[in-house]
């Protein structure tokens, strides 16, 4: 049977990277989807651009 050995210092060193990276990563997807839940809930004009002409974002003639 293999004994275990000792983890290395190289490994420690990079499990604390990879740590820090997971905290940055989970930090830039809970923004996106804080960001995306308000604008959700918003509602407004939630109309994508698509290369058509959309009468509800035109401003009629002679008027506001």
């Amino acid at each position: 049977m293999a004994a275990f050995h000792e983890e290395h210092e190289l490994h420690k060193r990079r499990f604390g990277r990879n740590l820090g990276l997971l905290a940055v990563l989970s930090a830039f997807v809970a923004i996106v989807f804080g960001l995306t839940i308000v604008k959700v809930s918003e509602g407004g004009k939630i109309e994508a651009f698509d290369h058509t002409v959309r009468p509800s974002l035109t401003v009629p003639e002679g008027g506001e």
